[in-house]
C-alpha cells in the first residue's frame, strides 16, 4: 500500500514520538554548565556550526520516523492512534524488545561498534601512551546515549563529547568533535534462525573540539558491519571509510577495518580478541598502516531495574606493526542498557 504524503507522514511522526518533548531535553541538556560553556565557546569561534548541529538532530530524528510503513499507514485522530499516543513508552520499549528478539543475543565487544541494534547509555575511558612517553587521557570515548526510534534503525547521538587530558603544559586539554551515527539494519536472525546480522552506518563528525582536539572539517564515515555466530563463538566486524569534506591533504583519509571473535562462558562472561586496522592515505600519515591486537573482556548483562541493565569489560591493545601512534592502549567501557 503507498505511503501518504510527505507532510501527513511527519505529522503521524511528531504525534508518535512526541518531538517537543525531545526538543526540551536537548535543550536542558545544553543549558548545563559545562556544555554551555563548550555550545557559546564554539558558537563564537565556529559561527552558527551548533546551531545546525541541533538542527541535523531533529531532521535525522524526523525523517527517519516517517520511513516506517507501518506508521505511515496509521489514520491521524483514530482511536487506535489516541491510545497509542497515551501509552507511549510501553509501546516504544515493546517494538525494542522485538526488534532486539529478531537479532543475535552477543555482547558489544570493548573496541568495534556491534552490527547489533543496542539501546543503552555508554561511557568509555582510554589511556593512550604515545610514542614520547606521554599518556593521552579519553573520558567519553566518542560514545553517548544509543536509542532505537524504529525497527531496524539506531541512532547513536555523542552526549557529552569526549573529553581529551593531554599531560602536556604545551597542549591545551579540552572537549573533541561532536558527532551522531546512524544505523541501519539490513538483515538479520537471531540464534534459533540463523545467528547472522548485516547492518550500514553513517556517521558524521562535527569539527566542535576545543583548542584543536580535533579535525578541521566535518568527515563523513559510511561503515559496512557483519556478525556470524556459531555456537558459543561469534565474530563481529565493520569496515568503513572517512570521508573529509575539506582540508583532505591535511586530515587524509583512513580505512578502518576492525573484527572481534568472542566466546560466551558461564553466562555473563564474553572473553575476546580484537583486530583493530587502520591504513592512511593522504594526510600526515599517507601510505602508513596501523594494527593492534586488543585482548579483552565484557561482563553482563546485569538486571538492575526494570529495563535498567549493567555491562561492564575492557580491553588492552598491542601494537602489531612497526608504525603506530600510540601502543599499550588500555580501555574501559560501562553501558547502561534498557
Amino acid at each position: 500500500m503507498p505511503a501518504p504524503g510527505v507532510f501527513s507522514s511527519l505529522i503521524l511522526v511528531y504525534k508518535r514520538f512526541d518531538i517537543s518533548a525531545l526538543s526540551a531535553y536537548i535543550h536542558r541538556l545544553c543549558a548545563q554548565p559545562p556544555i554551555c560553556r563548550l555550545v557559546r565557546r564554539r558558537t563564537s569561534l565556529k559561527g552558527g556550526i551548533v546551531r545546525l548541529r541541533w538542527r541535523l538532530v531533529f531532521l535525522v530524528t524526523l525523517l527517519l520516523g516517517s520511513i516506517h510503513p507501518a506508521r505511515a499507514q496509521a489514520v491521524p485522530g483514530s482511536s487506535s492512534l489516541s491510545s497509542q499516543d497515551e501509552d507511549f513508552p510501553g509501546n516504544w520499549f515493546h517494538m525494542v524488545s522485538r526488534t532486539q528478539a529478531e537479532q543475535p543475543h552477543w555482547v558489544t565487544p570493548v573496541a568495534t561498534t556491534t552490527p547489533r541494534l543496542e539501546q543503552e547509555f555508554r561511557y568509555d575511558i582510554s589511556w593512550q601512551p604515545g610514542n614520547t612517553g606521554i599518556t593521552r587521557e579519553n573520558y567519553g570515548g566518542g560514545k553517548g546515549i544509543e536509542l532505537i526510534p524504529q525497527r531496524h534503525i539506531e541512532i547513536i547521538l555523542v552526549a557529552p563529547a569526549a573529553y581529551i587530558v593531554h599531560n602536556n603544559p604545551e597542549v591545551r586539554d579540552g572537549f573533541g568533535d561532536w558527532s551522531f551515527l546512524v544505523k541501519y539494519r539490513m538483515a538479520a536472525a537471531n540464534e534459533e534462525g540463523g545467528n547472522y546480522i548485516l547492518t550500514a552506518f553513517l556517521q558524521v563528525t562535527f569539527p566542535t573540539g576545543q583548542y584543536n582536539n580535533g579535525v578541521t572539517n566535518t568527515i563523513i564515515t559510511p561503515t559496512i558491519a557483519y556478525g556470524k555466530g556459531i555456537g558459543k563463538f561469534d565474530v563481529q566486524g565493520t569496515f568503513g571509510v572517512t570521508l573529509p569534506t575539506g582540508n583532505e591533504a591535511n586530515i587524509g583519509r583512513t580505512f578502518p577495518w576492525n573484527n572481534a571473535v568472542q566466546y560466551h562462558l558461564y553466562k555473563k562472561l564474553w572473553p575476546e580478541v580484537e583486530v583493530n586496522y587502520t591504513h592512511f592515505q593522504d594526510g600526515p600519515h599517507d601510505g602508513q598502516t596501523q594494527v593492534f591486537m586488543t585482548p579483552g573482556i565484557v561482563f553482563g548483562k546485569f538486571h538492575l531495574w526494570k529495563r535498567l541493565g549493567l555491562t561492564a569489560g575492557g580491553g588492552f591493545q598491542i601494537a602489531t606493526t612497526h608504525f603506530h601512534t600510540n601502543n599499550h592502549n588500555g580501555i574501559l567501557t560501562v553501558r547502561f542498557p534498557f
